[in-house]
C-alpha cells in the first residue's frame, strides 16, 4: 500500500474509487468537488467522457462527445444542475481523453491542450465588426446563464436589468479583454450603465479604432434623462403643495441621523449630550442608546505607515516597513472549529414588522431619530420600484411613500436642518423631499445614473454625492445651487466619505481611484490608483482611511495619501469597511470569498467568520444593553442570513434567514435591525433574549 492520494471505500477485499484528495476546491468562495461537476457532466446523454481540471483559478471541463454535441448545450445542460459557482469557465470538444501509462487521465496532458487553446484564442484575431457582434452575444449570454435562449440579445438590453450583478460584469470584462487580447480601459463603466450595443460600439472603437462605427453609438449619453436639463432644474423651485417658507436651517430639529457602517450623525445636538451619548453611559436613559458616534476634533497624531502582507500558509504576519526592514509579529491562528456555525442560545431574531416596498430593496436603510421625542423615529429608505418610503421604526406603518422618476439604489442622507431627505435615482436626478410628507422641494439633474449615496457635511449643511456620469458634486440644497462639480477619473459608483479632521472628501471610482478632495472647493489634495475598480465606499478614522477594492484588498491609507497597510482575501472586496462604534481601533469588512474579516488599525488580523454565501453588505457595530454590554456585530450575506457576531471574538451568536437575497446593510437602532431584501420587503427584527426553561 501507498499513498496515492485517492479516495476509497472498503467492502470486504474490494476498494472502491470515490475520488481524489486534490479533487476538493474552493471557488468563488465556496468549496466544490470538482469530481462531482464532473459526473454532472457524464449524466449528459451527448457526452461519452469528460474530465474537469481546476488551472490556473479556472475550471475547465473536457468533452468527448457523441452526435458532433456543442459546447453551448453542454453548458446549458449544466446550468440547470449545478450551482452559479461551479459552472465551469470553459468547455473544450476534444476528441479523447488523453490516458498515463496506469490507465489514468493524464491532467499534465489536458493542461498542456488547454495552454494551446488559450494561446491560439489571444493569438487569433477578430476578423471583423459582425464576428465581434456574434462572440460578444455568446458572452453576455454565457455570464447571465442564458445560452439555451436562441434568440439574438436586443441592441437595447441592459446588463444589470437582465440579471446581471457586480460580480458577472467583472466576469463579462474579463472575458471580452481576453477575446480581444487587450485591456480596455473604462469598459466595465460601460457594461454597467450601457446597453449591448454601446458595449459593442465601446469594444469596436477599441479594436478597429480606424474604422467606421456603422451602428449609433449612444454610450455617450448612456440613458435617456429627463427633459429638464440641469440649468432649468437646477432653478426652478419644485413644491407639490405651496406652503411656509423653506427652513433655512434657523429653526432645526435635534435628530440623530444613522445609516450603513456605523455612520452616526448628531443633528443640532448640544455637545454635552452628544458626549453622553457617544459614552453610552449606563443606568440613565442615555444608555440606550447606541455607542457609534466619530469623534470630530482631537489632537492624536497617525501612527508610523507600513506595508502589510499576509498568507493563509502561516500563522505569522509579516511587516514591510517603509525603511524596508521586515518584522515578524505572531496572531493567533484560526482554525476550522473557530469558524463553525455554533448559535448561542442567549439570544434571537424574530420578525418585528415588514414593509411591501413593490421590488427588490438593494438600499441601505436611513433612520432619523427625534431625540425630543425618544419614540418618534422613522427609517427611509428607497426600492427598485421607484418608491422611497418613509416607515415608522417602532410600529413600521408608513407614514408616506413618494414615487420617484426611476429605480432607487442609493440610500438616503439627512439634511442638516433636519426637515429634508436627499436621495439619488437611475434617471439621473438627486432629489430633495421634505421628511415630513414626502414632497419634492427640489431636484438637481446630472447626466447619468446615481447609485452613490449622498453625505452631508454638518459644518456647511452641504450636499456631496457621486454620479454615473464621472462627476462629483457639492450641492447646497438651501440656496438650490450646485457650489461645485468635479471630473473624476471613472464612473462614481460608491458613497463619498467626509474627514472633518483633517478636513478632506473622499471620493472613489469604477477606475481605481481614490481621490482626496478639499469639500469647500472641490480643490484635489491627493489620488491614488489602485489599479482596479472601486464598488466600496470609503471610510475614515482619525487615523485613516480605508477602502475595498475588486483585486480582493483592502487598503488602507493616512490622510496625506501613503498606503498604510493591504490585506488580502480570496475574493472581490465590494463591502464598505465599518470602524468599531466604541473602541475606533476594528475594522471589520466582508467578501466574495464568504468571510467577515476584522482587523486592528494597524492592520494586524484579529479574526474571521465564514458565512454561507458572498458578502457584499456593509457590517454594523453595536450594543444591545438589554442582552450583552459586549459589543456586537451584524452582517448580511446575499443569501439572505443575517448574523449576529461577537465583535472582538467573531463568535457567531445567533442567525437569521430572510426568504429573498439581500445586498443592503444592516442598520440597529436599541435592540431593532433594519435591512432591505430582494424579495421586495424591508425588514425590522428584534433581537431578543432567549428565556432558558
Amino acid at each position: 500500500m501507498r499513498a496515492t492520494g485517492d479516495f476509497v471505500t472498503v467492502k470486504g477485499e474490494a476498494m472502491f474509487f470515490l475520488g481524489r484528495q486534490d479533487s476538493q476546491i474552493k471557488r468563488h468562495g465556496k468549496r466544490i468537488n470538482i469530481e462531482f461537476v464532473q459526473q454532472v457532466a457524464e449524466g449528459i446523454y451527448q457526452v461519452e467522457a469528460c474530465s474537469v481540471v481546476w488551472y490556473q483559478e479556472r475550471l475547465i471541463l473536457f468533452v468527448v462527445t457523441k452526435d458532433g454535441l456543442v459546447k453551448d448545450h453542454i453548458l446549458g445542460e449544466l446550468q440547470k444542475h449545478l450551482p452559479s459557482y461551479a459552472i465551469p469557465d470553459d468547455v473544450l470538444i476534444i476528441e479523447a481523453l488523453p490516458l498515463t501509462s496506469h490507465g489514468k487521465i493524464d491532467v499534465t496532458e489536458l493542461t498542456k491542450i488547454y495552454f494551446k487553446y488559450i494561446n491560439l484564442k489571444t493569438n487569433s484575431k477578430l476578423k471583423g465588426k459582425e464576428e465581434l457582434w456574434e462572440r460578444l452575444q455568446y458572452l453576455w449570454k454565457s455570464s447571465l446563464r442564458l445560452l439555451e435562449d436562441p434568440f439574438e440579445v436586443p441592441k437595447d438590453s441592459l446588463f444589470l436589468s437582465n440579471g446581471g450583478d457586480s460580480l458577472k460584469s467583472l466576469w463579462f470584462n474579463n472575458e471580452i479583454e481576453n477575446m480581444v487580447g487587450r485591456s480596455i480601459p473604462g469598459l466595465l463603466e460601460v457594461i454597467l450603465s450601457c446597453s449591448i450595443l454601446d458595449i459593442y460600439n465601446y469594444v469596436l472603437q477599441a479594436v478597429f479604432p480606424d474604422e467606421d462605427i456603422p451602428l449609433s453609438r449612444s454610450y455617450g449619453t448612456k440613458r435617456k434623462f429627463s427633459a429638464l436639463n440641469g440649468e432649468e432644474i437646477n432653478d426652478k423651485y419644485v413644491d407639490q403643495k405651496p406652503g411656509k417658507p423653506v427652513n433655512s436651517g434657523e429653526e432645526q430639529n435635534t435628530f440623530i441621523s444613522l445609516c450603513r457602517g456605523n455612520q452616526i450623525l448628531f443633528v443640532n445636538v448640544q455637545e454635552s449630550l452628544k458626549r453622553s451619548l457617544s459614552m453610552g453611559q449606563t443606568g440613565t436613559e442615555l444608555g440606550k442608546y447606541p455607542s457609534t458616534s466619530h469623534d470630530l476634533i482631537s489632537q492624536e497624531e497617525t501612527k508610523p505607515s507600513f506595508v502589510q502582507n499576509m498568507t493563509s500558509k502561516s500563522s505569522f504576519t509579516v511587516m514591510e516597513k517603509m525603511d524596508g526592514t521586515e518584522e515578524i509579529s505572531s496572531i493567533p491562528k484560526i482554525s476550522e472549529d473557530d469558524n463553525s456555525v455554533r448559535v448561542s442560545e442567549k439570544m434571537k431574531l424574530c420578525v418585528r414588522w415588514k414593509s411591501d416596498t413593490g421590488k427588490c430593496v438593494d438600499a441601505s436603510p436611513l433612520i432619523a431619530v427625534l431625540l425630543l421625542n425618544q419614540s418618534s423615529a422613522t427609517v427611509y429608505i428607497g426600492s427598485h420600484s421607484h418608491r422611497i418610503q418613509a416607515i415608522d421604526l417602532y410600529s413600521g406603518k408608513v407614514k408616506w411613500e413618494q414615487i420617484l422618476g426611476d429605480r432607487i439604489e442609493s440610500s438616503a442622507c439627512l439634511s442638516r436642518c433636519g426637515n429634508f431627505i436627499i436621495v439619488g435615482c437611475y434617471n439621473g436626478l438627486i432629489y430633495v423631499l421634505r421628511s415630513s410628507n414626502g414632497k419634492i422641494h427640489w431636484m438637481f439633474a446630472t447626466k447619468d445614473a446615481i447609485k452613490s449615496s449622498a453625505t452631508m457635511d454638518p459644518s456647511t449643511g452641504l450636499i456631496y454625492v457621486g454620479s454615473h456620469d464621472h462627476h462629483v458634486y457639492a450641492l447646497d440644497i438651501y440656496k438650490e445651487t450646485c457650489v461645485w462639480k468635479l471630473a473624476c477619473e471613472g464612473t462614481v459608483f460608491s458613497s463619498p466619505c467626509l474627514s472633518l479632521v483633517p478636513y478632506h472628501l473622499y471620493i472613489a471610482t469604477l477606475q481605481g481611484f481614490l481621490l482626496a478632495l478639499n469639500p469647500a472647493t472641490g480643490n484635489r489634495v491627493w489620488t491614488y490608483s489602485c489599479g482596479k475598480p472601486l464598488f466600496s465606499s470609503p471610510q475614515c478614522s482619525l487615523q485613516c482611511v480605508s477602502v475595498g477594492c475588486v483585486d480582493g484588498n483592502l487598503y488602507c491609507f493616512n490622510h496625506m495619501g501613503q498606503l498604510v497597510w493591504q490585506v488580502s482575501t480570496n475574493g472581490p472586496v465590494f463591502s464598505s469597511p465599518c470602524i468599531s462604534c466604541s473602541t475606533k481601533q476594528e475594522i471589520f469588512f466582508g467578501s466574495h470569498d464568504c468571510f467577515v474579516y476584522c482587523y486592528n488599525m494597524e492592520g494586524y488580523f484579529q479574526w474571521k467568520f465564514e458565512a454561507t454565501a458572498s458578502i457584499y453588505a456593509t457590517p454594523f457595530t453595536f450594543r444591545n444593553h438589554n442582552l450583552s454590554s459586549e459589543m456586537l456585530l451584524a452582517a448580511a450575506s446575499t443569501d439572505g442570513k443575517l448574523w449576529i457576531l461577537d465583535a472582538k471574538k467573531g463568535r457567531l451568536e445567533t442567525v437569521y434567514k430572510l426568504p429573498g437575497e439581500v445586498f443592503s446593510s444592516p442598520v440597529v437602532w436599541q435592540s431593532m435591525l433594519i435591512i432591505g431584501c430582494r424579495d421586495n420587503y424591508v425588514y425590522c427584527l428584534d433581537l431578543l433574549a432567549v428565556t432558558e426553561k
